[in-house]
């Protein structure tokens, strides 16, 4: 199945890692001041790190998803209610505050009920790195929901994606797409899935 070009051990050892990763000295983003009234509002964090929610207001949620892993992870935050695709890339490449080496962006599966699965869709990976973000998603997701048994085990899907748009500007790039009821119903348990996955995705070294 092809992501919509045109419209993420235990659990304990997995949030372990994250802090030894980024420690004290990754950049929060306050979530009480998430930019979700602005038409594109752009938050510098980690230099050239930036997570963004192209369009909110037809992927419901996924503004509060992204202001909430870039807390977590220290990322460059982009939120866009409504933009030109030229702004949208200026107001990415402000957020990154430098060359982009990584961009995720999170948007949103409208199928009936809450059918679907975790899509991930890559810049810059190839097929060995895809294997291992693919395996890494699936050990994150298996730790959370061990111990949130009520919450939807979604399939992880990755495959390459085309280097247009806006992926035609990192040197590594994950397009992220969620089913409706893991946006609303179990937003927080896919959040901190897609948080941990993101801050140890970055470090995964391309495959030789």
């Amino acid at each position: 199945m092809t992501p919509r070009w045109r419209r993420t051990r235990r659990l304990t050892s997995v949030a372990a890692a994250v802090l030894v990763l980024y420690g004290c000295a990754a950049q929060s983003v306050d979530r009480a001041a998430s930019p979700t009234r602005a038409h594109i509002a752009a938050r510098p964090g980690r230099p050239g790190f930036v997570v963004a929610a192209p369009h909110p207001g037809r992927d419901a949620d996924t503004d509060r998803i992204v202001t909430e892993i870039a807390r977590r992870t220290g990322f460059g935050l982009v939120v866009a209610t409504a933009s030109e695709a030229q702004a949208y890339e200026q107001r990415v490449l402000e957020a990154a505050q430098g060359p982009l080496h990584f961009y995720a962006e999170i948007r949103g599966i409208d199928r009936p009920g809450c059918a679907g699965q975790l899509e991930i869709a890559t810049v810059g990976v190839d097929r060995e790195l895809a294997q291992r973000l693919r395996a890494l998603a699936e050990l994150i997701r298996d730790a959370y929901l061990r111990a949130n048994r009520d919450v939807q085990r979604l399939d992880v899907q990755v495959e390459p994606a085309p280097r247009d748009g806006i992926l035609r500007l990192p040197q590594r790039a994950l397009h992220i797409e969620l089913p409706r009821c893991d946006r609303r119903e179990w937003r927080e348990t896919y959040t901190s899935i897609l948080a941990d996955f993101l801050a140890q995705a970055v470090i995964l070294p391309a495959g030789r």
